[in-house]
């Protein structure tokens, strides 16, 4: 139940290894790429708990050397302090340019071991162990690395590949049912902006892939993968096609932004919400039917997941500091922001051509519904 989905970069082309088991065999995985038996690896507290021994023991099982450094779980730990401590323990454990760090975690984990080996002697490998459903199908395909500002999310960063990516998908059963899903808006995105007969299958097997059907996961993971990494190798920088891949993100970050990154509203959850409100504002644009966001929000309430602004916990600001927030995201060029609509499920376009009267009407309703 193996699959392998290649990024073909020119110069740079790399696997994304995708199937259950790979954690163990990791040593044989990653061995063809050391220049000498020894690794580093980045992780987190949980992660470590629960996985760390099997990784090692894979490793050591080549004859591969290991140390490990965990940092603390969670969003705050993609900031500088976090940054600044990985890049001392990596040169403490006198990291050269030939070798490799693994990153072993989450989208955290992966966007924060990657910028410091970006950074590390102006660029080491690294190796992508990606053991949440997010990190899987999205942040630890196609290069995109950094940390967080007080102004924004993902602000300070650096376009840096993997070596390697191994998308382990055993793991995913230790995963609490709410990490699972914030990690299924991802997946539900892939289908929401450009295969509409991938959504259709997720309306079908998304409850047997939520219930641990390990075929069902790996072609989900494939799927969303290989999407990436088509787009990812047509525009590997975000100057076109790439930038689809932030459906529901616009809305998304700001959220995030408006909830301090906290446990309030995951990433998932987020980009969930935001592909609800994305649709929503298509179809306000006349751009898609009225039927498509009911369609979108129906599958995400089916698989029990937040679809509004009402199921976010705690008070939200108004329409005006959203409006706000989402102007410091990365999409503005020129001082417009760029938003990512659909004409219909599966078919996501990029424009500046969006009324801000029509958002903050979007989301002058949403909150309406949430006080």
């Amino acid at each position: 139940m193996r699959e392998t989905v290649t990024v073909d970069l020119p110069g740079r082309a790399y696997e994304v290894r995708i199937g259950p088991g790979l954690i163990p065999r990791a040593g044989a995985e990653i061995a063809p790429l050391l220049s000498r038996p020894k690794v580093s690896i980045l992780t987190d507290e949980t992660v470590a708990s629960l996985h760390l021994e099997a990784l090692t023991a894979g490793l050591a099982a080549e004859g591969i050397a290991s140390e490990a450094l965990a940092l603390p779980a969670g969003e705050a730990t993609k900031s500088w302090g976090p940054l600044e401590q990985s890049v001392g323990w990596l040169l403490d454990q006198r990291v050269e340019r030939g070798d490799v760090v693994v990153a072993f975690g989450g989208g955290v984990i992966g966007d924060l071991a990657g910028f410091a080996a970006a950074i590390l002697r102006r660029g080491v490998r690294f190796v992508q162990i990606p053991t949440t459903l997010l990190a899987q199908v999205d942040s630890s395909v196609g290069g995109k690395t950094g940390i967080n500002a007080a102004q924004g999310k993902n602000l300070i960063g650096a376009f840096h590949q993997p070596s390697l990516v191994l998308a382990d998908t055993e793991v995913l059963g230790t995963l609490a049912p709410r990490d699972f899903l914030a990690g299924y808006g991802e997946v539900v995105k892939y289908g929401l902006l450009g295969d509409a007969g991938f959504f259709e299958w997720l309306e079908g097997q998304g409850p047997a892939l939520a219930a641990g059907d390990m075929a069902a996961r790996v072609e989900a993971v494939r799927r969303s993968v290989q999407m990436k990494a088509d787009i990812v190798t047509r525009d590997e920088t975000e100057q076109g096609d790439r930038a689809l891949l932030n459906l529901g993100h616009t809305f998304g970050h700001a959220l995030e932004a408006a909830t301090g990154y906290s446990d309030r509203l995951l990433h998932g959850e987020g980009v969930a919400i935001g592909c609800v409100l994305a649709f929503e504002l298509s179809s306000r644009l006349g751009f898609c039917s009225q039927e498509d966001p009911s369609r979108v929000r129906a599958h995400l309430k089916a698989m029990g997941m937040k679809t509004d602004l009402a199921d976010i916990p705690g008070d939200l600001p108004g329409a005006e500091a959203l409006l706000g927030l989402m102007a410091q995201d990365k999409k503005v060029v020129q001082g417009t922001l760029r938003f990512i609509l659909a004409r219909g499920i599966g078919e996501a376009f990029v424009t500046s051509d969006v009324p801000g009267e029509m958002v903050r009407g979007v989301l002058e309703d949403g909150l309406a519904v949430a006080v």
